[in-house]
C-alpha cells in the first residue's frame, strides 16, 4: 500500500527464501557429521585421547614458539601383560583407560596435551619452567599409581592385592636438542629415554640427550622395540 512504509517482497522471493532454509540446515548437519567423523577417526575410542598426529602437530607448533619451556613425555605402562593374562583384557582396558584419563587431566592442568600413541604407550607435550619440570614429572608417577576401579571395585591381581599402575616415563626437553629438531626427533628422544628408564639403564627422571633423539632407527622404529630384530627385506 503506497505510503504505508511496509516492504512487501514478491511471492516468488518468499518461496525461494523458504526453500533455502532446509538446504542451509542440511549443510550445517552435514558439516557437523563430518566433524564428528573426523574427531572419531583422530581420537582413540578406549581413552578418548587424540592420536599421534594431533600430538606431533602440537609439538611442532610449540617447538617454534615456546621451545625453552617445551617438555615432551613418553609413558609406557609396566605389567599390562600380566593384568591381561591374569584378569582378562577387559581389566587391562580399564587400566589403560584410567592411565589415559589421569595423564590427560594432569597435562591439561599444565596447558598441555596428552595422546595415546598405541597399545600401553602415551605421549604428552606441555610447557614447564625448567627448574620445576623434573619435580612435576616425578609427581606424575604418584598420580598415575592410584588404584583403578573395575566393575565398581578396586582392581585386584590374582593374589587379591590392589593393582596400582606403574608407568615408565621418558622426558625430552626441546631446548636440549638442536633447533632443527622437530616433533619426530623430540618424541624419539623421549621414547628412548623411556626405554632406558624401563630397562634399568637410567634412573627415574632421566632426560633425553641429543644422542637419544638421533639414535638410528631399525625398520623405522627405536632399537629394542618388538619387530626390530627382524631382517630387512
Amino acid at each position: 500500500m503506497p505510503g504505508s512504509g511496509v516492504l512487501r517482497l514478491p511471492t516468488r522471493t518468499l518461496l525461494i527464501t523458504a526453500a533455502a532454509v532446509p538446504l542451509t540446515l542440511a549443510a550445517v548437519a552435514d558439516d557437523l557429521r563430518v566433524r564428528r567423523q573426523l574427531h572419531t577417526a583422530r581420537h582413540d575410542p578406549l581413552t578418548g585421547l587424540p592420536g599421534r598426529d594431533i600430538l606431533t602437530g602440537r609439538i611442532d607448533r610449540l617447538a617454534h614458539t615456546r621451545r625453552e619451556l617445551l617438555h615432551v613425555l613418553v609413558c609406557d605402562a609396566d605389567g599390562l601383560k600380566a593384568v591381561n593374562d591374569d584378569l582378562g583384557h577387559a581389566a587391562g582396558d580399564a587400566l589403560i583407560a584410567a592411565i589415559g584419563r589421569r595423564l590427560s587431566r594432569w597435562a591439561a592442568a599444565r596447558s598441555g596435551l596428552a595422546a595415546r600413541l598405541g597399545g600401553d604407550e602415551f605421549g604428552a607435550a606441555l610447557l614447564l619452567p625448567p627448574a620445576a619440570a623434573i619435580r612435576e614429572i616425578l609427581a606424575l608417577r604418584e598420580v598415575l599409581a592410584h588404584p583403578v576401579r573395575y566393575e565398581g571395585q578396586p582392581l585386584r591381581d590374582g593374589d587379591g592385592q590392589i593393582v596400582r599402575p606403574a608407568v615408565s616415563i621418558g622426558i625430552a626437553r626441546a631446548a636440549d636438542l638442536p633447533d632443527a629438531a622437530g616433533a619426530s626427533r623430540i618424541l624419539r628422544g623421549a621414547d628412548m629415554a623411556m626405554y632406558r628408564v624401563k630397562s634399568g639403564q637410567e634412573p627415574v627422571g632421566y632426560v633425553a640427550t641429543r644422542q637419544d633423539a638421533y639414535v638410528p632407527s631399525v625398520h623405522g622404529r627405536r632399537p629394542g622395540r618388538p619387530g626390530t630384530h627382524l631382517p630387512v627385506g
